[in-house]
């Protein structure tokens, strides 16, 4: 039975010491090498996602450097320091109005 098997094409084929070597390699390099290929591929999904995430940072900088341009008029800091920390000038007053919703208050 095993000389059945020798004499086949592919045996010689598989059993050829420059195949051996090389399909070593190549396993070696794909799964257990430092540098393989799956390490490769997760390298390049976490540079997507950092350069996802470096588009998104650099949006967010230019939104608050616009906001930082708009913000040097006086009368438009004032009016952000008014309705987002309540700030008011000296004498003056402010209420405060919550409007409940009508469906949250009400029992049935």
């Amino acid at each position: 039975m095993f000389k059945k098997i020798r004499s086949k094409k592919w045996f010689s084929l598989v059993t050829n010491l420059y195949v051996l070597v090389g399909m070593g390699f190549l396993v070696w390099m794909v799964f257990l090498d430092a540098n393989s290929l799956i390490i490769h591929y997760q390298l390049n999904t976490e540079i997507q996602t950092l350069e996802a995430q470096k588009m998104q940072l650099k949006k967010e900088i230019a939104s608050d450097k616009k906001a930082l341009e708009e913000l040097q008029d006086l009368e438009k800091l004032e009016k952000y320091a008014r309705e987002n920390y309540f700030m008011k000038k000296e004498g003056e007053e402010i209420f405060l109005i919550e409007i409940n919703d009508s469906l949250l208050t009400s029992k049935n």
